[in-house]
């Protein structure tokens, strides 16, 4: 005869396979008397399953919504598929729920069987997914040591190779994992520069736990630090644009992995962009499609002068009266941009 906790489980795998079962069935499932069955289903209440009952010869009992999440009971197959869908959702950010679902698939890896667990590794090794040129991609299994890392508040060295292509060896306190919708970063404290630094999680070759709590003094915000980090790499050249757009407009045009933002006013923010030459500055200036102001370099305001006059060239339609002569425009919007470079709406 099963013991209480096993019957109890049983009794929810039997609850949750069909829409109702009556006390009879159950019982005869269990091979316990009715009057068991009917405490049990009390106990399953008061754990937080919301279990209902109907009265009447063919009532019975089925699941409906508890006032808590209760555990699940899976069997292999449903465990896998499950698996493989956080797996899904944590490595493609699917609605900016990848965070939540790393924690997942790292809370149900750590209970799965062994069995179970060498499926999903296979699975591991066979996905890919596509990527842009400059991206590489991590380890599955990598990225889940790191969460462990993260979760655990374990102090952790990690083999890391930077971006001129140098390894070395970090000894750091993990804090948290952060995906940009095209990268994972982590967020730790580095134990030789005293100082809380990011790495591009596919730049880390190895990390391995040394069996040390992690102190974490005053831990910024991840996210903020990430996207600043980001937007403050070295690049070749930057512009500081004022965009005509409140501060939180302009982080949808111009996110904050992109530029560095101050608001300059209630109704205009001053951005900072990095990129790799004044052209491609220009180019992505001109994709914003919001009045601006370049303020400086001049590089860039030249460049982007040129591209926006030979737009206006290419597109001018001599036999068109109404811009054959840009000069009788009455609101100016067919003159070329004068000085600091602004696009009107």
């Amino acid at each position: 005869m099963l013991n209480t906790s096993a019957r109890l489980l049983r009794l929810l795998s039997l609850l949750s396979t069909r829409q109702s079962w009556t006390c009879a069935d159950l019982s005869a499932q269990l091979e316990i008397t009715e009057r068991t069955v009917r405490r049990d289903i009390a106990r399953l209440r008061e754990l937080g399953y919301g279990i209902e009952s109907e009265m009447g010869p063919w009532g019975g009992y089925h699941l409906g919504p508890g006032t808590s999440i209760p555990p699940l009971i899976l069997d292999e197959e449903e465990a896998l598929a499950v698996a493989v869908g956080l797996r899904t959702a944590a490595f493609s950010g699917v609605s900016g729920s990848d965070q939540a679902a790393l924690s997942a698939l790292l809370k149900l890896r750590q209970v799965l069987p062994a069995r179970i667990a060498d499926r999903l590794g296979e699975l591991d090794a066979a996905f890919t997914h596509t990527t842009r040129p400059d991206d590489s991609q991590i380890s599955p299994a990598l990225l889940l040591d790191l969460a462990t890392a993260c979760r655990r508040g374990e102090r952790t060295q990690l083999t890391y190779r930077d971006g001129a292509g140098t390894t070395s060896t970090r000894r750091v306190d993990p804090y948290r994992l952060i995906y940009t919708g095209r990268r994972w970063y982590l967020l730790a404290y580095d134990l030789t520069r005293q100082d809380w630094r990011t790495f591009r999680t596919d730049r880390i070759i190895d990390a391995t736990a040394i069996g040390q709590a992690a102190a974490l003094p005053d831990p910024p915000d991840p996210a903020q630090m990430v996207s600043t980090g980001i937007a403050l790499r070295p690049y070749p050249m930057r512009v500081t644009i004022r965009l005509a757009v409140p501060a939180d407009e302009a982080l949808r045009l111009v996110p904050p992995t992109v530029g560095v933002h101050h608001p300059d006013g209630d109704d205009a923010t001053i951005v900072d962009i990095g990129g790799p030459d004044a052209d491609g500055l220009a180019r992505y200036l001109l994709s914003l499609g919001r009045r601006l102001q370049i303020l400086h370099p001049e590089e860039v305001r030249q460049a982007f002068l040129t591209r926006t006059q030979q737009l206006l060239k290419d597109n001018q339609q001599h036999d068109h009266p109404l811009i054959a002569d840009t000069a009788t425009c009455s609101d100016g919007c067919c003159q070329p941009p004068r000085t600091g470079a602004e696009i009107p709406h």
